[in-house]
């Protein structure tokens, strides 16, 4: 890899703190970075660089998965880091960064090669962009690269006009917009999976299976981002980006060289081929929900609206679970069911295909059988499980589920943003979201949007440290169907048979 210098706008913030400095440090241990890098944080508070170097260094402590325990490594790593005191809006202080920055580069004899990570919110990333323009920091000989952090817009035209302001200064190729759920190892492992192993890619289309489920339960509430929540919400926190990318990558038919452009223009297609609904057909494909209070790890909650700085009125959504359909060769015909909400029963993220049941055909069909399932386990827990039906010979032949659950070892695994930050140092945006999709997610959600606001939906109250409105349970039972595992794998009126295999190695030529 090239040398480079990583300019990181919103250095003393959250998501510095807990997710970046520690991908950096991960990095750096693992030999995945050059030897001559520079790290540039920028703020508006005073710091010197020994201050700045400590707080990197208490956040390693913290936050990183490896164990910062070696003083050596530490201050080897620290030495890349400094500070600049910088505010967004002062065209100045952007010379004074060029300045500082080509100095380092002369001192480490390093290419201009500079990447510009925008750790702040949306509302600054036109201003620091074009400041980065008229200030000479992207026109150096090296390459250029924008990492930005979602939202991408706050609906269809706004994402529009966002994305208008940033290529008058970075190209498509240049800007990395980061889906930290792109970054997670089970769901950058589907591409993998399918193109390594034939027979999950025969079977994954519309003649085996009956629906898909993809569920991100959180049980946290708003915490701190208040503020930014109750203007978003559940559609646009996590359904328009984080769900709907899940969605592209378990269906896109992999070619068998998957190239970047080849995954981006599978996903293109695969937004396409996802029907639009109308607005006034939203109340009957959506449920808009809202916590109230509840119990959540046997613990008192209070419910959306009394928490810190929420409305007593306010009708913000903290739950959606929505039926979609894709309407092409490969996908026609099976129902897609997404669910998203905070304050849930438990935390978990997981993909479930429920297969059809062919003896169905024959009317041979025992109507207690548990139907056939493959589930990718994404968080908190990583992991395959195929559940199949096989006969009891203790019940008169009657049939049963069997779980084989194959469990990836997560000691020392790459976290999301290890993998994203690497894949933007190389070029790399197969696991980014590239501007195709994200209008075409913006366009699929607008009619929800819309309708919301006409209040077209009602808002569906649900306790918190449940599974959400009875309503989303309706949304499958009106199909024939059922969320699955919502009580962790204890299937109602059946004994699970599980076989486990300590350590499997998938076979994803990771």
């Amino acid at each position: 890899m090239e040398a480079f210098t990583f300019v990181l706008f919103g250095a003393t913030g959250d998501l510095a703190k807990r997710k970046i400095y520690p991908a950096l440090y991960n990095l750096f241990i693992d030999h995945k970075l050059p030897q001559s890098f520079s790290v540039i944080g920028l703020g508006r508070r005073e710091l010197t660089n020994e201050a700045f170097q400590a707080n990197i260094e208490h956040s390693l402590h913290e936050f990183s998965r490896r164990e910062a325990n070696d003083p050596n490594s530490i201050q080897n790593f620290l030495r890349a880091f400094s500070y600049c005191v910088l505010d967004v809006g002062h065209k100045e202080d952007y010379y004074k960064l060029l300045k500082l920055i080509e100095t380092k580069e002369e001192e480490l004899q390093s290419e201009p090669n500079r990447m510009f990570y925008l750790s702040v919110g949306p509302e600054f990333f036109e201003t620091i962009t074009a400041n980065i323009h008229e200030s000479g920091l992207g026109s150096a000989n090296g390459w250029k690269r924008l990492v930005i952090e979602k939202p991408f817009g706050h609906d269809l035209q706004s994402a529009r006009d966002l994305n208008t302001n940033l290529k008058q200064v970075f190209t498509e190729d240049e800007i990395f917009r980061i889906d930290h759920y792109l970054g997670k190892p089970m769901v950058q492992k589907l591409v993998d999976l399918q193109l390594n192993n034939p027979v999950l890619k025969a079977v994954l289309d519309n003649r085996h299976i009956a629906n898909v489920q993809i569920t991100a339960n959180e049980i946290v509430g708003v915490e701190e981002r208040a503020g930014y929540y109750d203007h978003v919400g559940a559609v646009r926190d996590m359904f328009q980006n984080h769900m709907l990318q899940v969605l592209m990558m378990l269906t896109i038919n992999f070619p068998n060289n998957s190239t970047t452009e080849n995954v981006r223009f599978k996903k293109k297609l695969v937004m396409e081929s996802l029907e639009l609904l109308h607005k006034e057909d939203v109340r009957t494909n959506v449920v808009r929900g809202q916590y109230e209070a509840g119990m959540i790890q046997g613990k008192p909650v209070v419910g959306y609206t009394s928490e810190p700085n929420i409305a007593a009125t306010s009708q913000n959504d903290t739950f959606i679970a929505a039926k979609l359909q894709i309407d092409d060769y490969f996908w026609r015909g099976v129902p897609f069911y997404i669910r998203t909400g905070k304050r849930m029963k438990d935390k978990s993220t997981r993909i479930v295909i429920e297969f059809k049941e062919s003896l169905k055909q024959s009317g041979t069909k025992d109507d207690s059988t548990t139907p056939n399932l493959l589930v990718f386990e994404i968080s908190p827990n990583e992991g395959i499980v195929l559940q199949l039906n096989t006969r009891d010979p203790l019940q008169r032949g009657q049939f049963k589920p069997m779980q084989i659950d194959f469990q990836e070892d997560l000691d020392n695994v790459p976290e999301a943003y290890e993998n994203l930050i690497l894949d933007a140092l190389h070029g790399d945006s197969t696991f980014f979201a590239h501007w195709d999709e994200v209008e075409l997610s913006w366009q699929w959600v607008q009619p929800i949007l819309e309708a919301y606001e006409e209040n077209l939906v009602p808002l569906r109250l649900y306790a918190a440290g449940t599974n959400g409105p009875a309503e989303s349970d309706l949304l499958l039972e009106q199909d024939g169907f059922q969320w699955w595992f919502d009580e962790k794998y204890e299937l109602e009126n059946q004994e699970n048979e599980s076989i486990q295999q300590d350590q499997f190695v998938l076979n994803t030529n990771n």
